[in-house]
């Protein structure tokens, strides 16, 4: 089975949010809500660069580990999804997770706030693949249809890639060596774990 995974190249992605903008639209998001954001370092300066930032669906998700109410799941295809009807609205995932994935509607104390929102990997939630129930949670269901997150698709530089972590994995090696960075990149041996060859 594919572990899905996001890739944001520095290098291509030109701050250009259209990321940010499928996805609002695609899954009607609540004002107030990101779901993805560009991130900018060093704004106006050399060296700026821009990342496409989202819930990184991680292995050992920090946000399921906190949350008192076991609302987290992870599917067969390594995606990180959550149970709107079983969140309390507490905000322990929000200071666990070290991308700012999960997102509330309103500010306020503990459990006043409403329910945590967060990228789903354009893969829904845990009813029923593209019902009006699923539709109106957590948004369409791309990953049913066969499709990738249509952040990465409406990408026009293919900064943002999206799919099976090896194939993923694969495309960032061969633009890194194509840029001559070799295995002197940030993150080579780690996420190459020194066993392909340069």
């Amino acid at each position: 089975m594919a572990r899905m995974k996001f890739l944001c190249d520095a290098d291509r992605c030109i701050e250009c949010n259209a990321c940010v903008t499928a996805c609002k639209n695609e899954h009607e998001v609540p004002w107030g809500i990101n779901r993805r954001r560009v991130v900018t370092i060093n704004d106006g300066k050399p060296g700026e660069r821009s990342v496409s930032m989202a819930c990184m669906h991680c292995t050992d998700a920090p946000c399921a580990s906190v949350c008192p109410v076991s609302c987290f799941y992870t599917t067969a295809d390594a995606v990180v999804l959550h149970s709107k009807d079983l969140c309390i609205g507490c905000g322990y995932c929000f200071y666990a997770c070290p991308f700012g994935a999960p997102q509330y509607p309103k500010t306020g104390n503990f459990g006043s706030r409403g329910k945590m929102d967060k990228c789903t990997y354009c893969a829904g939630g845990p009813e029923a693949d593209n019902t009006a129930a699923e539709l109106a949670k957590y948004g369409r269901n791309r990953l049913s249809e066969g499709k990738l997150p249509l952040c990465a698709e409406m990408c026009s530089t293919k900064a943002l890639l999206a799919g099976d972590g090896d194939i993923i994995a694969s495309i960032y090696k061969e633009r890194v060596a194509k840029r001559g960075y070799g295995s002197g990149a940030w993150g080579w041996k780690v996420a190459y774990k020194e066993t392909i060859a340069i």
